[in-house]
């Protein structure tokens, strides 16, 4: 029974104490406090006052607006540079195409060139041909 009394009475001081720890306004740890004291439910979480919530809602209402802001700038440079792109290889296959079209007229230039000289000495060696046959045709014929 002793020993049950003892313990009891122990117990009851403890209790007394935490009792009126609990009562008391300081922390239970003693140290200094840092921040301002949070406005704290049951639950944990910080009740806000309404004008709290209405600077919280505008806050958040003008970051979602310059991130949209920010999001249609991008898409605009996106959108430019494709153009820009797109128009840089309409460019590049326009060159090529000139390219290509400006050594078709070259090469039919020379095909003139060759195909004039080509025909005065086809011309030439028929001429003589004809000549030759001609004149040793008569000379054949003629001396018969």
């Amino acid at each position: 029974m002793r020993k049950n009394r003892l313990r009891l009475k122990s117990c009851g001081k403890i209790i007394a104490v935490v009792l009126l720890m609990t009562f008391l306004k300081f922390p239970m740890f003693a140290e200094q406090p840092t921040e301002q004291a949070q406005n704290l439910k049951e639950s944990g979480t910080r009740l806000y006052s309404d004008s709290e919530v209405d600077l919280l809602i505008d806050e958040v209402s003008q970051a979602a607006l310059e991130a949209i802001e920010q999001a249609a700038g991008e898409a605009a440079k996106a959108a430019v540079l494709s153009v820009i792109e797109r128009e840089a290889e309409a460019l590049r296959e326009a060159q090529k195409w000139r390219t290509q079209a400006e050594i078709n007229a070259m090469a039919v230039r020379e095909m003139k060139k060759n195909g004039t000289k080509n025909a005065i000495i086809t011309g030439l060696v028929c001429l003589l041909g004809g000549l030759v046959l001609g004149v040793g045709g008569t000379l054949i014929i003629g001396g018969r």
